[in-house]
């Protein structure tokens, strides 16, 4: 069996994802038909041809653009199953799905419309696909601590659908610390914490979002790798990354996926995992970042077995499942 077709039998977890940015071009002209909206492009391929990032908030540019096709609760349920179908594709079994409400909200969509397309197609992706999942509120960054909390307390009437919150958008001049009331709110709803840290911020992001927001999951990481005693501390309370090589790439991350540094972070013992982020700007779903970091890195079959291990591992699922999981695993192996 060769490098490809052991990453597509064994059965994976995807654990960094932004829902919005599965948004093909192809669904969004649909949706934006659908919708009676007129796009600032003329086709799939002029939209395309926008997809070449030198940084994070040209990619977020184009991004929130994207998301006004989004309108009815209809949109969202579509752009999810389309997700989902392609994570069925990639024999994702578990997904820990983001989504930004403030991102709709802001544009006047009611915070019920999104969360409750979303948390449908999970719902039916469960029964129908077999894929269990978690929806993780993710919220903007670069917005105020105020704006944020009045999106959680907001959030408190949909308890039942979203099980963690998260931290994203512009990194780089909003730093953790930012936001220690809205984690500490988070805590009070027993809500799981994760925030992206060390994608385009330093070191430092990582230990305050460690310390400060006292997340359980790195969203990406890579730049924990310039501190040693970070390292260790991060080994030290078993935190998992949820590591993005395509995404690295496309946004200047790094220059080359020879580059990367997840097989580094593999050697040093951290737990990585490979991850999409926002599949429909950055060039491929799960699977197709295995394929690139393996082929990039000369991956062996144990550090592919291992990074799909770790995305159990790294999961919020119960223990039960995921021992479950990881014996599935084994059982294709033996």
């Amino acid at each position: 069996m060769n490098t490809i077709e052991l990453i597509q039998i064994l059965p994976k977890a995807e654990l960094h994802l932004h829902i919005e940015g599965t948004f093909e071009p192809e669904l969004m002209f649909e949706i934006a038909k659908r919708n009676g909206i007129d796009l600032p492009h003329d086709s799939v391929e002029s939209l395309k041809d926008t997809y070449e990032f030198e940084n994070l908030q040209e990619f977020l540019d184009i991004y929130y653009q994207g998301v006004n096709v989004l309108q009815t609760e209809q949109d969202f349920y579509d752009l999810t199953w389309a997700y989902l179908q392609r994570a069925k594709a990639d024999n994702v079994v578990h997904t820990e799905i983001m989504y930004d409400p403030q991102s709709h909200t802001e544009r006047g969509i009611d915070f019920e419309i999104a969360i409750n397309g979303i948390h449908r197609a999970l719902s039916d992706a469960q029964s129908q696909l077999g894929i269990s999942s978690f929806l993780i509120l993710s919220l903007l960054r670069h917005l105020s601590e105020e704006e944020c909390l009045a999106t959680l307390e907001q959030a408190k009437a949909h308890m039942d659908k979203f099980d963690a919150i998260g931290l994203d958008s512009s990194e780089l001049g909003n730093p953790p610390e930012k936001f220690i009331n809205l984690y500490a709110m988070a805590d009070e709803m027993k809500l799981l914490k994760v925030a992206h840290a060390g994608e385009e911020g330093p070191a430092e992001y990582v230990w305050s979002a460690i310390d400060q927001l006292n997340i359980d999951r790195i969203d990406h990481g890579n730049r924990c790798l310039e501190d040693d005693k970070l390292v260790d501390y991060i080994i030290k309370k078993d935190l998992t990354l949820t590591v993005c090589p395509l995404s690295n790439l496309k946004l200047c991350v790094v220059d080359d996926l020879k580059q990367h540094p997840i097989k580094v972070m593999l050697d040093k013992g951290l737990n990585a995992t490979v991850n999409s982020d926002d599949p429909a700007y950055f060039g491929g779903y799960v699977n197709d970042n295995f394929n690139a970091i393996t082929e990039a890195l000369e991956l062996s079959e144990q550090d592919i077995v291992q990074l799909v291990k770790n995305s159990f591992t790294g999961s919020f699922l119960p223990e039960s499942h995921i021992q479950e999981h990881l014996k599935a695993i084994d059982k294709i192996l033996a």
